[in-house]
Parts: C-alpha cells; structure tokens; sequence
C-alpha cells in the first residue's frame, strides 16, 4: 500500500483517524521523527505531516493524503487550550520538545503567549488554502470532516478498502483530553522515535 499522510492540523481528529486506520489493519505513527518510523508506517498523521506535506509529496510520490477540516467553534478553544499546554516545550533552545515537533508547529502557529483567536484563525485559513491550491486538480487528496457521517466510509472508498463496517469515526481527545494516542493500545502503532540500523537518526528529505 502506498503511503498516507493525515495532513490536517492538530485538533482536527488526527487520533480517531488514526486509531480507525489501526483497526483497519495499518501500521500507524502518530507523529513521525526518525527515519525508521517513517519507513515502517503504513500511515503517518500529525508532525511533521501537516508542515511538510509538499516535501512527503515530492520524497513519495504515489502517496495519498487526507486533510482533516474541523468547525472553526469547536477548533480554537481547543487548539487554544493544547498550544497553551505545548508551548513552553516548544522553545527552540530550552523547550524539550522534538527539535522536528518544534520546527513543525512553528511553522506552521504564532505559539508565543498570548495566543489570540484572530492569529489562530489566520493560521487555520492560511494552511488550508495553501493545502487546497497546492493539490488543486489532483486525485490524490481527500478533504474530509471527521465529524461529518460517512466520513469513515468516504476514507475507506478513498483508500480503496472494503466499505465494511462503521462508516463512522471514533471520537477521542475530548475535550481537554490529549493524550488518547499514548493510552490506547495497538500492535499496529508505530513509535514516533522508532530506532533502526542509524539508531534514532531523525527523519530528513533525503532518504
């Protein structure tokens, strides 16, 4: 199977997505920072996906890729709520966050404190046209609403699987919830730092 890359920003449903793949069969990293996790995953969500998705576009290039949309209501409290979480870790000396992590969300977010709804709705719109523009007029992105019915059976069509099953996405990170990946177990899962033969080399554009 060819690659797939979730490309839709945090909080969008990058975890249900990525939790319906896994039961789906596939290898899964949510999050992907070494060489080794982004070889062995069938799909990667999240960082560095949803910053990088024309270099992944370029580094494979029979990939697919699924762009999550969210209601603009429901989306900013809780992107509010995580990159007040993150942001300290995000500092590009001090934060302890993965240098990859870091280089994505600030690409992609003002994370400086303060955050204001007007800087985080710029981001959205900005990254959402940019992702529309750049994959105008091809077949190999899908655009989907997790919350919407159906949009679990529109991945399935969309991935060429069999329309079996819930045609419906699980719902995880409620509310303040952020850590649902980590505690949901799966042999499928994919770690994020998975060490190959370079050990914990990170994950660049020049495989």
């Amino acid at each position: 199977m060819s690659k797939i890359f979730i490309i839709g920003l945090p909080r969008t449903g990058t975890t249900s997505i990525s939790v319906a793949l896994l039961e789906l069969g596939l290898s899964v990293a949510h999050t992907a920072f070494t060489k080794q996790a982004v070889k062995m995953a069938d799909a990667i969500s999240d960082a560095p996906c949803f910053s990088d998705y024309q270099q992944l576009d370029a580094l494979f290039p029979d990939a697919k890729f699924i762009y999550l949309s969210r209601e603009m209501n429901k989306w900013l409290p809780s992107i509010t709520m995580l990159l007040e979480k993150m942001a300290p870790h995000l500092e590009p000396k001090t934060g302890r966050f993965n240098p990859i992590l870091k280089r994505s969300f600030h690409h992609t977010f003002a994370v400086k404190l303060p955050l204001t709804h007007d800087t985080l709705v710029e981001c959205y719109l900005r990254h959402q046209q940019a992702v529309m523009e750049y994959f105008k007029d091809r077949i190999d992105l899908l655009s989907i609403d997790i919350s919407e019915p159906g949009s679990l059976l529109k991945m399935k069509q969309f991935l060429g699987m069999k329309a079996e099953g819930s045609s419906d996405f699980p719902k995880l990170n409620v509310g303040r919830n952020v850590a649902s990946w980590k505690e949901y177990k799966h042999p499928n899962k994919i770690n994020s730092n998975l060490a190959g033969i370079e050990h914990r080399k990170y994950f660049d554009y020049a495989l």
